[in-house]
């Protein structure tokens, strides 16, 4: 009888249907709320793989830091228990330390001259670096241009900063200009931000206005000062783990869907930095617009720092792309 059980068992399973057992459920981390340009575009990715795929692949958008900072979700990347990010510059730069030079002091005035070398070669020559850190690169999201805010005066110069706690995400140039201008930074996860603020444990912080109103620093950082001082990449990012268990079919699906995607986020991300200006005059905090030039010659020291650095050659080589 036994005999007889295990061969009708074994054809029994074998003639279940293949999508069964071939259906891949991916899942894709980030630290925003769920109005953010950056969720919004992660729902979409995930909408177009799904669609793409004839719903053969699937994703699990987990926002709002619900698997871990930035930091935590890089980490899980190289080790595969999280397969997506859309994250930030800073942490990435821990393992692509290159990736610095777009967010050099007053560098970039807008996205457009930033996002215009990222899809040249210099974003080629990323990419690269990132596949060697383990992640692929797909894409390169807007997380815009950066203004400071504070809870005790207007930061009209620089000599207006000494002496304040000035919050940082984990970004090295973040940090250095901070200190160029004479205030302490401290580094502070962004899910805590607010908490922070509210608690005056620091007394600033600098974000651009999408990210500003998002977290609703508004109602605990009455001066904001239109500075402008740096941009920021939102790499978009995948396990290289996850990625060579992929067929190709599925990567090509995963890259399509990644550019659909990358064209709505920076769409969206300029849409919402002139909404954010608009609600944030409404709002009745105080908005400064400042001379740049003393920012800009003080924190000059940044370069020279850069400059030295290991990476100093493609720094260098931005900078100078950047001018042109």
């Amino acid at each position: 009888m036994k005999a007889i059980f295990l061969p009708l068992f074994a054809a029994l399973v074998l003639a279940l249907p293949a999508r069964a057992h071939a259906d891949t459920v991916l899942t894709l981390g980030h630290a925003q709320s769920a109005d953010h340009p950056r969720a919004r575009a992660s729902r979409h990715f995930a909408e177009a793989v799904r669609t793409r795929s004839g719903g053969h692949l699937t994703v699990e958008v987990l926002g709002g830091a619900s698997f871990g900072d930035d930091v935590a979700m890089l980490t899980a990347l190289k080790d595969g228990s999280l397969d997506i990010s859309a994250n930030s510059q800073g942490p990435i730069s821990a393992y692509v330390p290159e990736i610095n030079a777009f967010g050099l002091p007053f560098l970039f005035d807008r996205p457009e001259r930033a996002l215009r070398l990222l899809d040249g070669p210099l974003g080629d020559q990323l990419a690269q670096r990132m596949a060697d850190a383990g992640f692929i690169l797909l894409g390169f999201w807007d997380n815009g241009i950066r203004h400071f805010s504070n809870s005790v005066r207007p930061l009209l110069k620089p000599a207006d900063f000494t002496g304040l706690k000035i919050r940082t995400p984990a970004d090295p140039v973040t940090t250095d200009i901070v200190r160029a201008l004479g205030a302490r930074p401290v580094e502070i996860r962004f899910a805590a931000l607010y908490q922070t603020l509210q608690r005056r444990a620091a007394d600033g912080q600098e974000n651009p206005l999408t990210n500003f109103r998002s977290a609703k620093l508004q109602e605990v950082q009455p001066y904001l000062s239109l500075t402008a001082h740096k941009y920021e990449i939102t790499p978009f990012v995948m396990s290289l783990r996850t990625w060579n268990t992929l067929s190709v079919a599925d990567r090509n699906i995963i890259r399509a869907a990644a550019d659909e995607a990358t064209a709505q986020q920076r769409a969206m991300a300029r849409r919402g930095e002139e909404e954010a200006q608009q609600a944030l005059v409404a709002s009745g905090i105080q908005i400064s617009r400042v001379n740049r030039t003393p920012f800009v010659e003080a924190t000059s020291s940044v370069y020279k720092k850069w400059y030295a650095s290991p990476v100093g050659a493609y720094v260098r080589r931005v900078v100078e792309a950047a001018a042109e």
